[in-house]
């Protein structure tokens, strides 16, 4: 996730996207994303399982921001918001 500036990147890991995008653009989650007005949903992945998915939101934290740009562009290369 990003804000509107781009100038902010965030990843988490749920059960229910839309839910969860849902709480973020409605600012109900004190934390990082209210903060930074992360609600823009540039990038997303499934996996089967919840350790699967953690695993995966961990390799993605620990990438460089330019890794995370090279990521969300290779799907997603105007930063179209995928969830509104």
């Amino acid at each position: 996730m990003t804000n509107k500036n781009k100038s902010v990147l965030y990843c988490g890991v749920t059960s229910n996207l839309s839910k969860r995008m849902w709480e973020h653009k409605n600012k109900i989650i004190p934390g990082f994303t209210q903060r930074y007005n992360t609600d823009i949903l540039v990038y997303y992945e499934f996996h089967n399982s919840i350790q699967d998915a953690i695993y995966r939101e961990k390799m993605i934290k620990k990438k460089s921001r330019k890794a995370k740009i090279k990521l969300i562009e290779a799907q997603n290369p105007s930063w179209n918001n995928l969830l509104i």
